[in-house]
């Protein structure tokens, strides 16, 4: 069916989130015909995404749980959106935006509405702790707002698909599979290797749940060793983050000589172009996780964990080296294998970037999704 000058609305917690996940995926729908619309909280980049052309939004809405009236006001909000911009569908993005978009998308009658839970985060993947007893209830108000002919829900990797399917959120027709926001192999490109000691670096939020402390005591493992590797972590602490990661203990591991802190960068091929190794010790709660995507497109070997997501993107001994995760010592060895092999480096790097070229390319995600929207606002 024609999509022209039907309404497509985001709904993202962030606007740097959007900015570098559905950047490409905006665009495209866009030159496609439709009106686009982007309704975030607006920190630094709200003027890249005017320049697009595509109205910009701010709601209230932010990462994790606050209170309670904080949240109610966020609906309110969001009821407020979506009654004036009166969208032809909706694509929430996360759980916070799935959960509190498609109550409003419900209140006010939105046709289509797109759920990507782009990696089942915290809440699936730590076993104990408040995520134990949150998981039930998000798991009904997910099953609440998943049911029904104009609800689809959209995964990046085949455990978290199980994991829904398992739990009666969605149902098999509406519950679709793509593999990630991809990455721009025309902007990632190889680079060779620098001279000098080799580097590992790690692009994250420097959260607990994207391994951090692991990484650090498997430096602690390598310094004891005398291994001749430079740890690098290249992001910036996440206070929203229940497993957030302060300013002083990344500055105390700093003054121990266990790694380096290259703080948030936004030149992140020029990261690439200065490491000879992307790890990333993950946790749990991945999608399909676009650091590594990026590292593996400028044919960067990587170094990840046994967990969903990481386990889907990288093939262990193909591409990359992977480890159990919360496990320093097997994450020291693998990192400690490729610092002391270039050729395995220049092997798996290779084979990573024709990986990301044939499997992850940003259009092709983007040409899935469109593919998506049309086939729901049809349905």
């Amino acid at each position: 069916m024609g999509v022209s000058g039907k309404t497509l609305l985001f709904l993202a917690a962030e606007d740097f989130f959007f900015v570098s996940h559905r950047m490409t995926l905006a665009r495209a729908a866009r030159d496609a015909g439709y009106r686009v619309v982007v309704a975030t909280r607006v920190a630094a980049h709200g003027a890249a995404i005017e320049a697009e052309g595509f109205r910009l939004v701010p709601v209230r809405l932010r990462r994790g749980l606050r209170n309670p009236l904080a949240d109610a006001l966020a609906i309110l909000d969001l009821v407020g959106v979506y009654r004036r911009e009166r969208p032809d569908l909706v694509h929430h993005l996360s759980l916070k935006p799935v959960v509190f978009g498609s109550i409003a998308a419900r209140l006010t009658r939105v046709p289509v509405v797109v759920n990507a839970l782009t990696g089942l985060g915290l809440l699936y993947s730590e076993a104990s702790g408040a995520s134990r007893w949150l998981r039930g209830p998000v798991s009904a108000a997910l099953r609440l707002i998943s049911g029904g002919r104009r609800t689809w829900t959209l995964v990046q990797n085949a455990d978290d698909l199980a994991t829904l399917s398992a739990a009666g959120i969605g149902t098999d027709e509406r519950r679709v599979l793509i593999r990630g926001s991809g990455v721009d192999i025309r902007r990632f490109t190889p680079s060779p290797e620098p001279a000098g000691v080799p580097v590992a670096a790690m692009v994250a939020r420097l959260v607990g749940l994207k391994g951090v402390t692991d990484l650090v005591e498997a430096a602690r493992i390598l310094k004891a060793r005398g291994t001749a590797l430079r740890i690098a972590l290249v992001g910036s602490p996440d206070p929203d983050n229940p497993t957030a990661i302060g300013r002083t203990e990344i500055e105390r591991w700093v003054e121990d000589g266990l790694v380096e802190w290259w703080g948030q960068r936004s030149d992140i091929p020029a990261v690439w172009a200065e490491a000879h190794v992307a790890v990333q010790p993950s946790r749990g709660g991945e999608g399909i996780p676009k650091s590594l995507l990026e590292a593996g497109a400028c044919a960067r070997p990587l170094v990840t964990t046994d967990v969903p997501g990481c386990r889907e993107l990288v093939s262990d001994g193909v591409d990359g080296l992977v480890v159990p995760p919360r496990n320093p010592d097997a994450l020291a060895d693998a990192l400690e294998a490729l610092a002391t092999d270039a050729a395995l480096r220049r092997r798996l790097g290779r084979a990573a970037r024709a990986m990301v070229e044939s499997q992850h390319a940003d259009t092709a995600v983007a040409a899935a999704t469109l593919a998506l929207y049309r086939r729901a606002l049809s349905a």
